[in-house]
């Protein structure tokens, strides 16, 4: 069953930040990874609980190979590029 990592990013250095995109997509790619929205355009038409600012969907074939990815040691540096230049909240939610 698919399983999709779902994050909410708030870039605070754009220049930097895409050097983490650069090296992300093929470690995501690696561990079967599918970009199914990066930052493009939204619509929030309810924001009770949280109000996002720029959304990224990786579907991956299942749980484990989710976790794999977000844990893996080759992604651990490119991670830390991320976390010095933006505020992240991430999940990994089961498809259907």
């Amino acid at each position: 069953m698919s399983a999709y990592v779902i994050v909410d990013t708030k870039i605070n250095d754009p220049e930097a930040y895409e050097t983490y995109k650069a090296q992300a997509r093929p470690i995501a790619e690696k561990y079967g990874g599918i970009y199914r929205a990066r930052g493009g355009n939204m619509d929030v038409v309810e924001s009770d609980l949280w109000s996002p600012t720029r959304i990224v969907i990786v579907e991956f074939p299942d749980m484990q190979s989710a976790r794999d990815f977000v844990d893996c040691e080759e992604y651990a540096p490119v991670k830390a590029i991320r976390h010095a230049n933006a505020d992240c909240s991430m999940v990994i939610v089961e498809g259907m």
